[in-house]
């Protein structure tokens, strides 16, 4: 094989992985002729746990993200972390499971949430050391949902009353919102037609201090950046 058709069957080999590794693990490459000292994950969709969702819904799989995680605070390569967050939120205890380890790593960390941040998404959203959301950005809290048989058991509702709890607290404690604002958004029945919660806008979530900052792309790598350096 010649030099310049090895040259062009690796290129091709890489480009190739790149496609996949984005569409199975929604992580971004930085591409063969980039190194970036900063790994970027996305997190979008529904957030998957452990139940397999629909082929045809556009999920996460948080057992994918958990090495990488590993990786971030493993790899002395990598300086920070900055997560994407387009997500309509999905099983809790996973969402709870990526959080608590953002939210433990030692590295800088930031989030971004655009187009949506909503349910579990929020715990991940305010996971990181500073958080930016799109001006155009919604964010919808709710109370926690339970699908499948449920049993009308006083232990299944004690159950999810504490479920709510470790939701509501993780918030509250990796944020500036009040846990009575909080609430209160949370079971709020005039907000949304169909449903109790509140449909947050960028500037909303803002203004009650689950999200530090209005921002962009630019503004959360530049954040980023700035954390890393010092």
């Amino acid at each position: 094989m010649s030099e310049e058709k090895e040259k062009k069957n690796t290129g091709e080999e890489k480009d190739t992985d790149s496609v996949d590794l984005i569409k199975e693990l929604g992580l971004l490459s930085t591409g063969s002729t980039f190194k970036s000292d900063f790994q970027y994950i996305n997190i979008i969709g529904s957030i998957e746990g452990h139940t397999a969702l629909p082929t045809d819904n556009k999920t996460t799989k948080y057992e994918h993200l958990i090495p990488q995680l590993v990786a971030v605070e493993e790899n002395p390569e990598i300086k920070g972390l900055l997560l994407i967050l387009n997500t309509v939120g999905g099983d809790v205890e996973a969402g709870l499971a990526l959080a608590e380890l953002i939210a433990s790593l030692s590295k800088p960390t930031v989030t971004l949430v655009i187009g949506g941040g909503h349910s579990i998404g929020i715990p991940l959203a305010v996971s990181a050391n500073y958080s930016f959301v799109a001006k155009t950005a919604t964010m919808t809290m709710h109370p926690i949902r339970t699908s499948g048989t449920l049993i009308t058991a006083d232990a299944t509702f004690e159950y999810m009353r504490k479920t709510q709890d470790r939701v509501v607290n993780f918030i509250v404690e990796h944020s500036q919102a009040a846990k009575a604002e909080v609430e209160a958004k949370m079971n709020q029945t005039g907000n949304m037609s169909n449903d109790v919660g509140t449909v947050l806008f960028g500037p909303d979530a803002v203004k009650m201090g689950l999200i530090n900052e209005i921002g962009g792309l630019n503004d959360a790598l530049a954040k980023l950046k700035e954390l890393a350096d010092n």
